[in-house]
């Protein structure tokens, strides 16, 4: 299992009482393919003009104090797609990742990926190990991709290691906690998300950090992601911090 100390491990984080904004944002980016058909446009038009909105949210994460920002780019599930849809989608991300690298790199933004690499291609693998290396002594904003991610495929993959290490005698039974499992998941070094966003109308998580955000606070609105600005990011997050987060107990 992997350990990285330059971020905080376990996959938790603080619990606040409000006032305060979302350290770590996380976005289902959704809508891309209405908002092309919308247009008498192809899908991959809708999925080229949602890769562009990326690159805002990004840089307007540091002036909300938005510390980490994890992304769902490709579900385990978007494999039922149409065989034209993805590999537009998986060529997309070829091209994304090779024109926004050093853009990223001296943005001083972190990039992990997360998800099952082992069904995507080499090519798009090596991108992705290198946009990685290239970002990994960045200290500012912490940009997580899903990508070929789903949160059961997550958790029965974390499970799997967690016990070929009681098989191998480092790991007590006894010993397992609700604190065990987050050290094996993809998110080990990143804290639980404390906003989720789902754009498009749809008023469902989609397999999407299913055990990170058990505490997270959710908002489902109508903006196709295409259309998704700054402006409603930001919007978003005040209304985050108004919010009172008890974490199951009772103010007095």
């Amino acid at each position: 299992m992997p350990k990285d100390p330059d971020t905080m491990a376990g996959g938790t984080s603080s619990p606040s009482l409000g006032g305060a904004g979302p350290r770590h944002i996380a976005i289902i980016m959704d809508g891309n393919g209405r908002w092309a058909q919308a247009r008498g446009r192809p899908r991959l038009f809708g999925h080229h003009a949602g890769a562009k909105r990326v690159r805002e949210v990004v840089e307007a994460c540091p002036g909300l104090g938005v510390e980490y920002l994890t992304i769902f780019a490709f579900s385990t599930e978007n494999w039922k797609r149409t065989q034209v849809e993805v590999a537009g989608l998986m060529s997309l991300f070829r091209r994304y990742i090779s024109k926004e690298m050093k853009a990223l790199a001296t943005r001083n933004v972190r990039v992990r990926f997360i998800g099952d690499r082992l069904r995507l291609d080499s090519k798009l693998v090596k991108l992705m190990d290198q946009l990685e290396l290239e970002t990994s002594a960045n200290v500012g904003t912490h940009l997580t991709i899903a990508l070929n991610y789903g949160g059961r495929d997550e958790v029965a993959r974390a499970t799997k290691r967690l016990a070929r290490d009681v098989a191998e005698g480092t790991l007590n039974p006894e010993d397992i906690d609700e604190e065990t499992l987050p050290r094996y998941l993809d998110t080990h070094v990143l804290p639980d998300p404390d906003l989720v966003i789902r754009t498009s109308g749809e008023a469902r998580i989609s397999n999407f950090l299913l055990w990170q955000s058990a505490y997270a606070e959710y908002e489902f609105i109508d903006t196709l992601w295409p259309d998704f600005t700054a402006t409603e990011l930001a919007r978003l997050c005040d209304r985050y911090g108004r919010r009172e987060r008890r974490f199951g107990a009772v103010n007095t």
